[in-house]
C-alpha cells in the first residue's frame, strides 16, 4: 500500500452495472462481459469471486448480517489494467446499487468504510464527483462542483499491471514525496490547463510498458497537447477545451494513431 495525494473525478465513460433481486434463498449470479461498443475488450480472465463487483457484494453481506440474492450483469467498457478505476467504480456501483435495492438502511459513511476494504479507489466512488484524496484513500476532501474538464481517452493494447508499477516507482523513487500542495493548487483552480495534470507514476508505468512512450507522443502529435498516463496506465489522455474538441480528436486518434479512443467529461459521479 502506498499513500497518495490525487484528484480525482468522475467520468460520464465507464461500465454499466445491471442488479435484480432474487427470491429469498436463492444463489446470487454474476456475470461479466464487455459491452458490445467497449474501446479495447480482452478476455475475462479472472476468478468471478476476486472481481471488485463481487467482493463488495460479498462485504455488504457480511456487514448487514444476511444474504442479498441478486442476479448481476456487468457490461464493461473501461479497460482491464487501464488505470482508470474500472473496477473501483463497479465495487462503489455495488455498494450503492444493493443499498437502494433492498432498501438498507447503511449511511454512506459505512459504504466508505466497507469500501476501504476493497481498494483505495473505492471510498471516494461511493459518491463520486470530484475531490483531493489523501493517505489510503480514506481522507477525502469534496470539492463540490464537478469541474468543468472534458479530455480524450487512447487505450494502449499493452495493459499496466498496477504491482509491477508501483514496485517500478518504488525503485525509481525512493525518496519521493508527495505533492499535496501542487494537487490542491490544481484542483482549485477554475479551469484546468492541459500541461498541468502531472502523474508521478507516469514514468514507471512507460518503465514497464515502454511503447506507452511512443503512444504518448503520437496522442501529443495528434492533438496539439500534452499528453498523460492515467493512474499507473495505461490509458493515456489528453485535455480539450470542449465536449465537441474532444469527439474529435477522438476520432482523429482512432484514424490516424490506429488507438481505440473515446471523449469523455466529468461527471457528478
Amino acid at each position: 500500500m502506498h499513500p497518495i495525494a490525487s484528484w480525482m473525478v468522475t467520468l460520464d465513460f465507464g461500465d454499466d452495472l445491471h442488479l435484480r433481486m432474487l427470491d429469498p434463498g436463492r444463489d446470487s449470479l454474476y456475470a461479466v462481459l464487455w459491452a458490445k461498443d467497449a474501446p479495447r475488450a480482452t478476455t475475462v480472465d479472472w476468478p468471478i469471486q476476486k472481481d471488485l463487483a463481487v467482493r463488495a457484494h460479498l462485504a455488504l453481506q457480511q456487514h448487514v448480517g444476511r444474504p442479498l440474492p441478486v442476479r448481476m450483469k456487468l457490461e464493461k467498457r473501461v479497460p482491464v489494467g487501464g488505470g482508470l478505476g474500472g473496477g473501483s467504480s463497479n465495487a462503489a456501483a455495488m455498494l450503492r446499487g444493493l443499498r437502494e435495492l433492498f432498501g438498507l438502511a447503511v449511511s454512506d459513511d459505512e459504504l466508505c468504510e466497507i469500501a476501504r476494504g476493497l481498494g483505495s479507489d473505492v471510498p471516494f466512488l461511493v459518491r463520486g464527483g470530484s475531490a483531493v484524496v489523501e493517505g489510503l484513500g480514506e481522507r477525502i476532501e469534496r470539492l463540490g462542483a464537478v469541474p468543468d474538464v472534458h479530455a480524450v481517452l487512447a487505450f494502449p493494447a499493452a495493459a499496466c499491471p498496477t504491482g509491477p508499477v508501483y514496485g517500478k516507482f518504488d525503485l525509481m523513487r525512493p525518496d519521493a514525496s508527495l505533492q499535496l500542495a501542487r494537487v490542491r493548487s490544481m484542483a482549485s483552480g477554475a479551469a484546468v490547463a492541459h500541461d498541468a495534470p502531472f502523474n508521478d507514476l507516469a514514468e514507471p508505468a512507460i518503465a514497464v510498458v515502454p511503447v506507452l512512450a511512443d503512444e504518448l507522443a503520437q496522442l501529443k502529435a495528434i492533438t496539439g497537447r500534452t499528453a498523460h498516463v492515467s493512474g499507473s496506465g495505461s490509458t493515456i489522455f489528453a485535455l480539450c477545451d470542449g465536449r465537441l474538441e474532444a469527439d474529435l480528436l477522438a476520432e482523429q486518434v482512432r484514424a490516424r494513431a490506429g488507438l481505440p479512443a473515446v471523449a469523455a467529461s466529468a461527471s457528478g459521479g
